[in-house]
């Protein structure tokens, strides 16, 4: 591969605006370029999951899923460019349902937290959320791609699904939230 970036400090966008892969330039709050930070974010969210997980399986789930939010990212530095296949969220979509196969149905949602890797999955769930509103607010004003909507859609459903099944397998207790009123009424 050659060498892609050969100036780190380019002083180019000192005056609030970054360049696309295509050559145009933006505001660093135009809508694309929110989008590509928060996906930045989210990838960087899974790297810090990573190095706190320490199950193999997990590390190289959450390995790929990085390298398929820089695919992402790389069709959204293309204004009308699509590298984002159908198979993307298909893929993400099988892997969870894998997961998810034998875990106990969900009588209550799940507070985050159990461990330091679980509580970073929850972050890096609710990070995905945010790159998805984004993306839909960019959909809204330019249209995305349908697949790479789908894709982090699924992705932060595998996100909360990884958690449980890494909290089943670590033997960890999951704390489901209590309402108000069932918490008040047990202290009468």
């Amino acid at each position: 591969m050659s060498d892609r970036l050969s100036r780190i400090i380019t002083r180019s966008g000192d005056g609030g605006d970054t360049g696309l892969a295509d050559g145009s330039r933006r505001r660093k709050n135009d809508v694309r370029i929110v989008a590509l930070g928060e996906l930045d974010e989210l990838n960087a969210v899974l790297g810090l999951a990573r190095a706190a997980i320490e199950d193999e399986e997990a590390d190289s789930l959450l390995l790929q899923l990085q390298h398929d939010l820089f695919d992402l990212g790389a069709e959204l530095c293309q204004p009308g460019k699509q590298q984002v296949s159908a198979d993307y969220p298909k893929a993400v979509e099988a892997r969870a349902q894998a997961l998810n196969a034998d875990l106990p149905p969900l009588k209550e949602f799940i507070l985050p937290g159990g461990s330091e890797a679980l509580a970073r999955l929850h972050l890096a769930r609710t990070v995905c959320r945010r790159a998805e509103r984004a993306l839909v607010s960019l959909d809204d004003r330019e249209g995305v791609n349908p697949n790479s909507l789908a894709y982090l859609n699924r992705l932060s459903d595998l996100l909360f699904i990884l958690g449980r099944y890494l909290a089943r397998n670590r033997g960890l207790k999951e704390t489901c939230w209590q309402p108000a009123i069932s918490r008040t009424s047990d202290s009468d």
